[in-house]
C-alpha cells in the first residue's frame, strides 16, 4: 500500500481523526500509576466580572464606579457581613452554606494580559506572562503520570491547550456515542487493515497510524464505560448542563479520567452586562448544584474536586455601555466536600487602591492554586509540571 492509497482511502485525514480540534492522542504513555482522586477544571470563557459575581456589598467604591450596573444591597445572597453571591447564584449558595465551597479572592499574575487568547493561554498553560508554552499544564500531568489519552478528558468537540503535552494529549468528546460512532468509520477501519504495512512508516504515517489506534482503543473505552452508568438526577436543559451530565455518567462508571474540563461561554460583557451575566450565572450554578448532587448520590463527590476560573476579571469602573471592560484579577471556586477552608479563603483587596489600569491587585498567583491541588488532591510533584515551585495554599 502506497501513500497516495493510503491517504485516498482515509478521509478521515482532512475529517475526522486526523484535525487535533476533534481528537488526538498520541502513542508514548506513562507508566505511573494514577491515584483515585479526580479534579473538574470548568472555565468561565470571556472574563466573568468577579465583582458582580461575589459583591463587596458595604463597599461606597462599589457602588460609586458602578452607578448603573452595580447589584443592589437588596438583590445580594449575602453570605459574610462585606460579601454576598449575585442573585443568579443562589444554587451556588446552597452549597456553600453545605461547606462546599471555597472562595479565592484577588487572583491572577504578574504583568497581566488583557487579550482572552493570550491570557486563556497563560492561564492554561500555568507561563509566566512573557512565556510562551505549547504545552498544557494538565497535559504535562498526562506526560509524567498518565497511561492513557483518557486520563484526562474535555468534554467538548476541541481539545483545549490545557490538555496537550509534549507526549500525550487528552480527549476531547460531548458525545462518547458520537465519538466511538465515528471511530467505527468504514474508512477509518479500512486503513486499520493495513498495520503491517511498511510504506506506513514513510513520512510519518505509521506515526499517523500509531495515532490512530489510541484514539480507536479510547473512543470504545470511553464509550463503553459511559453505557455503563446513569445519572441519578435532572440536569438542565443547555448545553452546560449537558457537558456536567456527560461527565457525571463518566465520573460515575469509574472511567479512569483523573481530570475533566469544560468550559461556559459568553461572559465577555462589554455592554448591557446585567441580563447576560445573569443569565450565564444562573446557568453556572444551576448546573453544577444538580452536578454535586449526582455525583453525590452515587458515592463519587468525596473523591472529586471542582475548579471554576476565569481567564481575567472586569475593570473596576463601568463603561459607558452599562458594561465592563477587560481587567485583571479574579476570584476562584473550589467545590468539593474536603475542603479544609469552606467559605472565603482570603478577603477582597481593596477597590480603591487599583493598579495602573484600575483593575484589582492581585495577591494570589493562580499557579499556587494549581501548585496546591497537583500537590495535595493528585499527589504529584506539582514543580515537576509547573515547571518551577509555587507556594501552597491551605484550601484543602
Amino acid at each position: 500500500m502506497d501513500r497516495r492509497h493510503f491517504l485516498k482511502q482515509s478521509t478521515l485525514a482532512s475529517g475526522l481523526f486526523f484535525v487535533p480540534n476533534f481528537i488526538k492522542a498520541f502513542e508514548n504513555y506513562a507508566t505511573t500509576k494514577l491515584g483515585y482522586k479526580r479534579l473538574v477544571v470548568i472555565q468561565l470563557s470571556g472574563g466573568n466580572d468577579g465583582l458582580n459575581t461575589i459583591i463587596p456589598f458595604n463597599n461606597d467604591s462599589y457602588y460609586r464606579n458602578r452607578p448603573s450596573i452595580a447589584i443592589p444591597k437588596k438583590d445580594i445572597i449575602k453570605a459574610t457581613d462585606d460579601l454576598g453571591f449575585h442573585s443568579s447564584l443562589s444554587s451556588l449558595k446552597n452549597l456553600y452554606d453545605k461547606g462546599y465551597v471555597t472562595i479565592i479572592n484577588n487572583v491572577g499574575y504578574p504583568n497581566p494580559n488583557r487579550s482572552h487568547f493570550r491570557s486563556t493561554d497563560i492561564w492554561q498553560t500555568a507561563s509566566d506572562s512573557n512565556q510562551y508554552l505549547q504545552t498544557g499544564w494538565i497535559g504535562r500531568y498526562l506526560d509524567n503520570y498518565g497511561k492513557k489519552p483518557y486520563n484526562v478528558i474535555e468534554i467538548d468537540d476541541s481539545l483545549s491547550l490545557a490538555l496537550k503535552g509534549k507526549q500525550t494529549n487528552g480527549i476531547a468528546t460531548k458525545n462518547p456515542k458520537v465519538l466511538f460512532r465515528t471511530s467505527q468509520d468504514p474508512y477509518f477501519k479500512n486503513v486499520l487493515n493495513y498495520y503491517q504495512d511498511d510504506h506506513l512508516s514513510e513520512h510519518n504515517l505509521g506515526y499517523l497510524y500509531k495515532t490512530m489506534i489510541a484514539a480507536e482503543s479510547s473512543a470504545a473505552y470511553i464509550f463503553e464505560k459511559h453505557q455503563t452508568s446513569s445519572n441519578s438526577k435532572t440536569y438542565p436543559n443547555n448545553a452546560f448542563g449537558n457537558q456536567l451530565k456527560t461527565m457525571a455518567r463518566l465520573i460515575n462508571s469509574g472511567t479512569d479520567t483523573k481530570v475533566f474540563y469544560s468550559s461556559l461561554g459568553g461572559f465577555d460583557t462589554h455592554a448591557s452586562q446585567l441580563n447576560t451575566q445573569s443569565r450565564l450565572l444562573k446557568i453556572y450554578a444551576e448546573s453544577i448544584e444538580v452536578f454535586v448532587d449526582d455525583l453525590k448520590q452515587q458515592g463519587t463527590f468525596s473523591d472529586t474536586l471542582i475548579l471554576t476560573f476565569s481567564e481575567f476579571g472586569r475593570r473596576v469602573k463601568q463603561n459607558a455601555a452599562n458594561g465592563t471592560d477587560h481587567g485583571a484579577a479574579n476570584n476562584v471556586f473550589l467545590i468539593g466536600n474536603r475542603l479544609k477552608t469552606p467559605g472565603f479563603y482570603n478577603d477582597l483587596v481593596s477597590l480603591s487602591d487599583l493598579d495602573d489600569n484600575g483593575d484589582l491587585k492581585y495577591t494570589v498567583d493562580f499557579r499556587s492554586i494549581y501548585a496546591t491541588v497537583l500537590d495535595k488532591w493528585l499527589g504529584v510533584e506539582d514543580q515537576k509540571i509547573l515547571n518551577k515551585s509555587f507556594s501552597k495554599l491551605d484550601f484543602i
